[in-house]
């Protein structure tokens, strides 16, 4: 989600937020299957950007801790549908003068269901099109306030207040020259609500938001242990905020960004995976907080139908 951050002396906004689009697309498996996804987000901006110059100036922090949560669970072979639940710590942290400012809130952050179908060997062999259709829900508040009682801007929210449309397109393949090696596209269109309560008496729209990946995935075996290391790329696009139905100056933009990954199969239905996301080209409009570097690493398990919880071989 893009977040608009206020500052002293100017408004810059900054690409911060809970990583909903960015962690949905949890791959379909057969009837009855059951995944549970727990991660640990961080995400540090403290890169000072004037479209694609870097200002030099590292007085402005602004740090988010998001605890993701994902299910999917697989109605038919083809037919799936997943849910992602979030819990977001943000904070904004200024140094000026000798003097900090610090800003932070904490809660349960928005939602997100997505439906997904998927169409196999539609262009060849061991290849597959996956649509989704699936909506953001904003479960979270909107309306928190500082120390002083006073109600924080969008960027510190927890929660937006609007429903988004999310719709969803993902492809790959696994060449024959190499059928551990899976190439992988995926493209994730957002179309944001309004809050139509934004500092009571005002409406606010997140940019509409575009984000396309590139994935090479490889499998090895080692000491008899099943690892996955993968490298993504990943163009985002993000359209300009919106007061009251005008335009926002100092936000939206768009980046490119390198992601690698990392997954180790610790049990037969449980995997380890870690991911960094490294910002190698930034274009913003006006001046903006934008990424310096994000980490993740969780769990994921699979249950299939008939298998144990803990399915652990001694």
């Amino acid at each position: 989600m893009m977040v608009c951050c206020a500052f002293i002396n100017a408004q810059t906004c900054c690409s911060g937020g809970i990583p909903l689009s960015n962690n949905i697309g949890m791959s379909i498996e057969e009837k009855g299957t059951f995944q549970l996804s727990v991660n640990y987000d961080y995400n540090n901006l403290n890169t000072l950007n004037n479209g694609t110059e870097n200002l030099n100036d590292d007085s402005r922090l602004r740090i988010t801790h998001s605890v993701l949560l994902n299910t999917s669970y697989a109605i038919t072979n083809s037919l799936s549908i997943e849910a992602l639940f979030t819990w977001v710590n943000q904070r904004r942290k200024i140094t000026q003068f000798g003097n900090e400012n610090l800003d932070q809130t904490s809660g349960i952050g928005d939602g997100l269901a997505l439906l997904k179908y998927s169409f196999e060997n539609l262009i060849g062999k061991n290849s597959d099109i996956t649509l989704g259709l699936g909506a953001k829900i904003p479960f979270g508040s909107s309306t928190e306030t500082n120390t002083q009682g006073i109600t924080l801007n969008a960027d510190l929210q927890p929660g937006s207040n609007a429903w988004d449309a999310i719709y969803f397109i993902s492809a790959s393949k696994n060449p024959s020259f190499r059928p551990t090696l899976t190439i992988a596209t995926r493209l994730i269109y957002r179309g944001t609500g309004t809050n139509p309560s934004y500092f009571g008496d005002q409406t606010y729209k997140f940019g509409n938001e575009l984000q396309a990946f590139l994935t090479f995935t490889d499998q090895f075996l080692a000491f008899k242990t099943l690892i996955s290391p993968s490298i993504s790329f990943k163009y985002r696009d993000a359209d300009l905020d919106q007061i009251d139905g005008f335009d926002l100056d100092n936000t939206g933009g768009n980046w490119v960004f390198l992601i690698p990954n990392f997954s180790i199969n610790i049990a037969p239905n449980l995997m380890f995976l870690t991911r960094a996301e490294l910002p190698i080209y930034s274009n913003v409009d006006g001046t903006q907080l934008t990424p310096t570097y994000r980490l993740m690493s969780g769990l994921l398990l699979k249950l299939k139908p008939k298998e144990k919880l803990f399915n652990i071989k001694q």
